[in-house]
């Protein structure tokens, strides 16, 4: 079994509890990370206090070279991470090395830059604005980029000179353990970056609701994140959220409808659909929507479904079994509640393996389940509109706010509408993901944002200094 690191050194858990680590797409154990302890996360929160002063202190430069050796040992690595990926989580091993492990290093590049190049004092009149880390942080995140959301979190606190408590998903939490292996081998001091592994009631609850605890950054599920949010709350800790989605893609009359829908189809099966951000409601004009519909379910049925390491599959297996069948009772009650099943099912399409078929449901209307709650399986809906407001209101008409998509004959006419969406990010006419553009929602979607010199700020504290 595996062990926490915690002050710099591995350590043994408190308790000889251990969690399996399953193989997404075989089924079988492939390794065991120990059930972490309130006892462990107090000794990672207090070797964190005390490594924040001297880190806090340490030069931006330096700060910034440890980072940067580490993104560089990350790339070198990436073949054997993004291996690690694919077998513990499912991703395609293309996808894996591509966007689960090599975007995670050009992240970490970027706050290697951004540790010295980002402004840190600024003039308001008579007072000298100063911009200090916030302290120790507790960073708890999701299986489903297991370590792109690690280095969304530990990349900017670190560079704004923060200390940081890391519990990673248990469902895959192998990548987390290759990080802190470079973060060990590069000579970041001890106790400025910690890893317990376990369970998110037991050490995720008592990270966010520890003393000492300054900040915490959650992703994951909305309901989660409410409750992070309200264990946080009794110490008036900072708190950023990147939670749940439920993103809508507008296709308007004047667009290239063929290519919108193969680039709406890709963003909304990619990761199998394990994606927050991902385009899961497709909004069409009526007088298109039956092409719309046919090209979708065409689209569809070329996404292979299988081995995360055969180069022909395009969608590997969901997490576990217990995502699985969430996805498959949403799939059901679309059906319940009328929409059309147009393309894939509930049938399990390999003898082992939490796979789903992509699946595309025609015939739905705003209100309907598979409409507005987070399916996170490869699931497309096809909702029709009659006129501009209404696909606008459709957009809207979520508790959702995180990402979303505009198409449209030109960008003029696409940012018209992507202006008036409650949304955190908005791709036009296609536009590629930035990593250095924010990243987080409105509404019930989260607080704050990560990503870029926006993610850095949430890590810094402001003082006024008169004089």
């Amino acid at each position: 079994m595996r062990q926490l690191y915690i002050g710099g050194s591995w350590t043994a858990s408190t308790s000889d509890e251990s969690i399996e680590v399953a193989n997404p797409a075989t089924e079988e154990i492939i390794d065991r990370v120990p059930a972490g302890t309130p006892g462990d996360v107090d000794a990672a929160v207090q070797a964190a206090r005390r490594a924040f002063p001297r880190w806090a202190e340490t030069p931006a430069a330096e700060r910034g070279k440890l980072l940067g050796d580490a993104a560089d040992l990350l790339r070198q690595r990436s073949d054997e991470i993004a291996k690690t990926i694919a077998t513990d989580m499912g991703a395609p091993l293309g996808f894996a090395l591509k966007v689960q492990t090599l975007m995670p290093a050009t992240v970490l590049s970027s706050y290697a830059r951004l540790a010295e190049s980002h402004p840190r004092e600024s003039r308001a009149g008579n007072s000298l604005v100063l911009k200090e880390p916030v302290g120790v942080v507790a960073a708890i995140t999701p299986w489903n980029y297991p370590l792109h959301q690690i280095i969304c979190k530990a990349g900017p606190a670190l560079a704004a000179g923060c200390t940081v408590v890391l519990k990673p998903s248990e469902v895959a939490p192998l990548a987390a353990y290759a990080l802190a292996e470079i973060f060990d081998e590069v000579g970041l001091p001890a106790g400025v970056f910690n890893l317990v592994s376990g369970r998110g009631p037991v050490v995720g609850e008592a990270m966010a609701a520890h003393p000492d605890v300054d900040m915490v950054s959650f992703t994951g599920s909305t309901g989660a994140g409410r409750r992070v949010a309200s264990l946080a709350a009794e110490s008036v800790k900072r708190v950023a959220l990147e939670l749940g989605g439920k993103s809508a893609n507008i296709i308007l009359p004047d667009a290239d409808l063929p290519l919108a829908v193969k680039v709406g189809v890709a963003n909304c099966f990619v990761n199998a659909g394990q994606t927050c951000s991902a385009l899961t409601r497709m909004i069409v004009h009526r007088d298109q929507y039956d092409e719309a519909v046919r090209l979708a379910v065409e689209t569809a049925r070329g996404y292979t479904v299988g081995d995360p390491f055969d180069e022909s599959t395009r969608i590997g297996p969901l997490v576990s079994a217990t995502q699985r069948e969430r996805v498959v009772r949403y799939i059901n009650r679309g059906q319940e509640e009328g929409a059309r099943l147009v393309a894939g099912g509930t049938e399990q399409p390999h003898e082992r393996g939490h796979y789903v078929e992509p699946t595309v449901f025609a015939g739905v209307e705003p209100g309907m389940t598979i409409e507005q709650e987070e399916i996170f399986g490869p699931v497309l809906t096809l909702i029709p509109y009659t006129t501009e407001d209404m696909a606008v209101e459709i957009a809207n008409g979520t508790k959702y706010g995180l990402a979303g998509a505009v198409w449209a004959g030109t960008e003029e006419h696409a940012v018209s509408v992507a202006r008036r969406l409650r949304t955190g990010q908005v791709a036009v006419n296609g536009g590629r993901f930035n990593p250095m553009a924010p990243f987080g929602g409105y509404k019930q979607s989260g607080v704050g944002r990560e990503l870029g010199e926006y993610g850095l700020e949430e890590f810094l504290e402001i003082k006024a200094l008169q004089l």
